[in-house]
């Protein structure tokens, strides 16, 4: 089996590699955000 028969489709296969790096990276920066925000709010209390 050689990769064109695994994977008749690879600019699919890295499109799909690619949308999940860019969620993971969405989350990491939304989580990081929230940290920063509660962070500055539990040193103004």
């Amino acid at each position: 089996m050689n990769q064109v028969d695994r994977n008749p489709d690879p600019e699919a296969e890295r499109m799909r590699i690619i949308r999940g790096r860019n969620r993971v990276f969405g989350v990491l920066l939304i989580g990081f955000a929230v940290l920063i925000f509660a962070i500055s709010i539990a040193k103004m209390a």
